[in-house]
This record gives C-alpha cells, structure tokens and sequence, in this order.
C-alpha cells in the first residue's frame, strides 16, 4: 500500500518545484528593474550637484568675509577697550596712590596687562606709540608706590612704648607702676625660675591690614628694578624703629670701662634690667620684626635674610656689648650669681635666637650670641675658681671676740646656698667645658672644695686666740653651723650623710677639748688627791690653810670664768645647752664632793662665806648665763 502512494508523492514535489522556480524568475525581473531605476536617479544627482556648485562657492566666499568682518571688528573693539582702559588707568595714577592705594595698585596691573597686550600685537600700527605712552606712566607710578611705600614705612615705624611691651609678657613678669619708674621695670634676681610655660604674646608693630598693601607695594617695586630703593626704606625705617624702642626701654650700650666704674649695687640693678630686657628683645621685639619682614617681603624676589641681619644689627651689638662688658670685667665673688642669671638667660632664649636669626645671612647674630653665652660661662667658671681660691687665702684679721660664728662663714655658707638655687644652670655650665665628667659629681667636687677651703682659713683664725679654750668654741661654733646649714639645704644631697657624720665628730671632738682646756686647771682644785683626809686636816693647820686655798682658789677661778665666758656665744641653742650641760656634769659633782668633803673645816670660821661662796646651785644657775654673749655691765645686774 505504501508502494501505491509513493507516484502521487512524487508529483506533488514536481509541482511545488516547478512554482519554486517560476517565483525566482519573477523575483530576478523585480531586482533588475530596480537597479536600472536607482542607476537613473545617480546620473540625475550628479547633474544636479555639477549645477549647484558655483552656488555653494559663492556661499563659502560670503561666509568668509563675515567671519572676517567679525574678526576685525572684535579687534577693533579690543583695541578701543585698551585705550579706555590706558584713559582710565592714567587718571588713577595721576591723582596718585596716597588716597586709594588699592585701586591704584590695580590701575599698576591694568597698565602692564596693556603692556602685554600691544607687544603681542605689535603689527598695529599705534602699539608703538601706546607702548610708550604706557611705560612712561609705569615710570611714573613706581616712583608714586615708591614714595607710598616711603610714606607707610615712616607712618607705622614709630618706636614702641615700654607700657605696651609689658603688656605682652607673661604676667609675672609685667613691672609695677612704681617698679619700673624707680629701676627701668628689673624684676627679681632669679626670676627665670617656674617659668617654663610663661606665654609671650608677640606685639603688633604694624596693623595687620596694612601689611597685604605694603606686601604689594614691595612686589611692584622689585619687579619694576627697584629692590635696591625698597630694600634701603624698609631696613633703615625698621632698624630706627628696633632701637628707638630699645632706648624707650632703658637699654644703652655699655664697655667694659663703663661697668668698671659703676658700684657693685648699680651695677647689680643694671644687669636685672638687662636680663628683662633681653627677653622683651628676642621674644617680643625681634621676633615681631622677623614675622612682619617674612609677612611683607612674602612671595616677593627679595633678600630677606640680609635685610632682617642688617636692620637688626646695632640694637643686638648693643644689647650683647653690656653683656660682653660685664664678663670681660674685673671679677668678684659677688659677681657670679649674676653671671650666672646672665648665662641662664642666654641660654634660655637661645631656641629663640636660632629661630629669629635663622639662615645663612644671619649667621654672625647665631654666633655673637653664641660667644657671648659661652664668654657667660667662662667668667663664671673663672670666678667660682677665684672664689674657692680666696676662701681659702682670706687673710682678714677680723677676730670675733665672742667666738661666735664668724662673719666669712655665715658668707660662704649662704654663697653655697644660693649655689644651690642654681644647680641645673651649674650643671649646664660645667658642661660647656667639661660634657665628659657628669655635672652632678663636678657640683659635689667644688663644693666639697668651698667647704674644705673654709675650714682650713677657720683653723688659721682660731689660732689668733690667745684662749686655748676660746679657740676651741670658735671652731666648734663655726663647724656646727656648716654642718647644720648643710643639713637644711639641697647641699645635704650633694655632699652627703659621710660628709655630714665627720663633720659632727669634728664638732664633738672640739667641744671636748674646750671642756678639757677650759675647765681642767678648776676641777684641779677641786681634786681629792694632795688634799689629804678629814682626820689629817683636824690635825694639821696647813692642811687646813690649804683648804681654804683650794676654796678661795675655786671661786676667783669660777668668776674669771664667769666673767670671761658669760661673755663668749655659742648662737645655737641646742648646741649651746649641751654645752653647758657637759660642764655642769663634770664640775658640779666634783664640787658638791668638794664641799662634802671639807666644807666643815671652814663653816666655823668667822666669814664662812668667804670660803664657800657659791652653793653648788648657785654655780649651777651662773653655768645657765655662760656663752650668752652678756657684757660687763650685764654680769653685774
């Protein structure tokens, strides 16, 4: 059956091919039909383009002439617009900056924007007239701003009042009314002290609002040539300034022959002032120059650094000449805490210093201030060694007659202590000669030094006594009272407890010698030995003369004492009750056996009291008037 169907399968097939193909050939006459079409039209639009070519040249030849006409008359409008501009900035700068500087320095830029404008154009027949016509008024105005800047200079270069100086310290710093008219404004001797967080405030030499103008008033000089005329205004104007308000101040320059002559208190009171002076320089004065000098000169091809070195010059040689004049003259002990406060100072404000006077044209102020610093701790050096020395070799004849404590010790000992308030200064300084050895073990050394040189002058005055005994208490009072200011004093810590325990022993040591030299010949008079027995002296008249001998021997021995030693000082209390109470611990019992013993031998005698004057209470309470420094007249009462 399927073998049946497959004829008419096969015819359908050769129908539907024979439609296919008839549809080709349809489709192909179309396409060809077509093309010819299109090929019509190219030859069409061809012809039409050939036609309309003169036209679209013709258009292009107009198009160029209007932008071309539009070029030229945007030119012309630009030159016209500079002439105004050249009439309205020649008007500016003939009435001159005095009344608006701004403007005027604006009318300065418009001008050279002209300038610029006509040398780039030069093919126009006028730049070369206008070019002329426009520098000769930039001639002018930079000798206008020249003037101005002249002008500004003068008018807010006037010196600083001393008042308004003192208001931008700290304000423990700041002088009282009365202070500062009675001395220049000094301040305490060592007034550097607790002072680390102190705020300076830096003063407003000029008004911060000038400074923009006068910033570009020196642009436009040096970039018209005249840095020279800018640079001479501007140094000599601030440099006249600095120093007037250093004079208004009290700082005056000094030589050596000039300290020389002064007495020690003047003197003492010009270096205070120096000292305060020296801060309001660098902290306020010349750190005010150094920022209003970066501020103006900012951004502008001119020579700071030299100008600042240069304005600056005379006032630092005259504030470091009374420095250079004091450690140049001749030395003194009392010297050296000045001295001191002077290196102190310098080396405080020496961050300031490198800071103000920073880079290369500046160099001589870094090292002006470094020498000066350094001559400071020379001087100092040199006189702590002087003052060592003359301790040692001070040949002063002055007795105290009293034995109390003599008068170059309570100087040493009080010379040592204000050491003490210099001990990191001190420190520093020895470092500057010595950084190897640790400054702490060079303080114990000299001071230990100080301390030997006036025991060995004190044994060389105490044997100017005639008094062995008085000789003794000298040394004893004077050594107790090193020893006990030591021990109150930050000395403790440098010269330590061994130092402290020896020399205690030595005051022991001299205290037993008094007591033995003193008192040795009147407890002799007192002793049993050679004086027999009760029995033997019943007996015996001589013996019993000898008694009365011994007796009448005690009491003119005891009031030579007491006349003689109520006289004597021994200034420590403590020391001096001690003292006393030795004494009374050997001589009372000796005594009151004394008077056991023989007493009765002379009780019955006509005038006893002749012989037994004093009970031993008696002698006790006189003991309580020794070492009381009592005159004459005193012991009589």
């Amino acid at each position: 059956m399927a073998v049946a169907a497959l004829p008419r399968t096969m015819d359908a097939l050769s129908r539907r091919a024979a439609t296919l193909r008839d549809s080709l050939r349809r489709s192909q006459g179309n396409t060809d039909g077509m093309v010819a079409i299109l090929g019509s039209f190219d030859h069409r639009l061809s012809a039409l383009e050939a036609a309309m070519r003169p036209t679209q040249v013709r258009t292009h030849a107009i198009r160029t002439a209007h932008e071309n006409i539009d070029r030229t008359i945007k030119a012309a409008d630009g030159i016209l617009s500079q002439f105004d501009l050249v009439r309205r900035a020649e008007a500016a700068i003939l009435r001159g900056p005095h009344e608006d500087l701004e403007s005027y320095l604006e009318a300065v830029e418009v001008l050279k924007g002209i300038v610029r404008f006509f040398s780039s154009n030069k093919n126009f027949k006028s730049s070369e007239g206008v070019l002329n016509h426009v520098n000769n008024l930039l001639a002018k105005s930079t000798l206008k701003i020249e003037e101005e800047f002249k002008q500004l200079m003068s008018t807010y270069s006037k010196p600083i009042e001393p008042d308004r100086l003192f208001d931008c310290l700290p304000k423990s710093l700041r002088p009282t009314k009365g202070d500062h008219e009675a001395d220049g404004g000094s301040h305490s001797d060592h007034p550097s002290k607790g002072l680390e967080t102190a705020i300076y405030r830096t003063p407003t030499l000029i008004p911060p609002r000038i400074l923009p103008l006068m910033n570009d008033i020196a642009q436009q000089l040096v970039q018209a040539g005249n840095q020279q005329s800018c640079y001479k205004i501007y140094r000599d104007s601030r440099a006249s300034a600095l120093e007037m308000s250093l004079r208004k101040l009290g700082v005056e320059r000094l030589s050596k022959d000039d300290v020389q002559k002064m007495q020690w208190e003047a003197l003492e009171a010009k270096i205070g002032n120096w000292i305060h002076f020296m801060r309001i320089a660098v902290k306020l004065l010349l750190a005010g120059e150094r920022k209003i000098c970066d501020q103006i000169f900012d951004g502008v091809n001119f020579n700071t650094g030299h100008c600042f070195a240069e304005l600056t010059a005379n006032s630092v040689i005259t504030l470091f000449s009374f420095g250079d004049a004091v450690a140049k003259s001749k030395r003194s002990p009392e010297k050296l805490f000045v001295l001191l406060d002077m290196y102190e100072v310098m080396r405080e404000l020496q961050p300031e210093i490198e800071e103000v006077f920073e880079g290369k044209p500046c160099i001589e102020m870094r090292e002006a201030a470094s020498s000066l610093t350094k001559r400071l701790a020379q001087t100092a050096q040199e006189t702590f060694a002087d003052f060592e020395d003359a301790v040692e070799k001070d040949a002063s004849k002055t007795i105290v007659q009293d034995g109390t404590v003599h008068p170059l010790t309570s100087y040493v000992i009080n010379y040592v202590k204000f050491l003490f308030d210099y001990q990191s200064t001190l420190k520093l300084l020895f470092q500057e000669f010595d950084s190897g050895t640790e400054a702490e073990s060079q303080l114990a050394s000299v001071t230990t030094r100080i301390m030997q040189a006036l025991q060995n002058n004190l044994d060389g005055k105490s044997k100017q006594y005639k008094d062995p005994a008085l000789t003794y208490l000298f040394l004893m009072n004077n050594i107790h009272y090193m020893v006990r200011s030591v021990r109150r004093s930050e000395a403790k810590d440098i010269l330590g407890d061994d130092w402290i325990q020896r020399h205690r022993r030595i005051v022991q040591q001299n205290a037993n010698q008094y007591k033995r030299v003193a008192w040795a010949k009147i407890l002799q008079t007192l002793s049993v030995q050679g004086a027999g027995s009760t029995g033997d002296l019943s007996s015996s008249g001589v013996s019993r003369a000898m008694i009365k001998e011994r007796f009448k021997s005690f009491n003119m021995q005891f009031e030579e004492l007491h006349a003689k030693q109520s006289q004597w000082i021994v200034p420590d209390q403590e020391l001096r009750e001690s003292l006393r109470l030795a004494v009374a611990e050997v001589l009372l019992p000796a005594y009151r056996s004394f008077i056991k013993r023989f007493g009765t031998l002379v009780e019955n005698n006509k005038n006893p009291q002749k012989y037994v004057r004093y009970s031993p209470e008696a002698v006790d309470q006189l003991l309580g008037q020794f070492f009381e420094g009592q005159q004459w007249a005193e012991q009589k009462r």
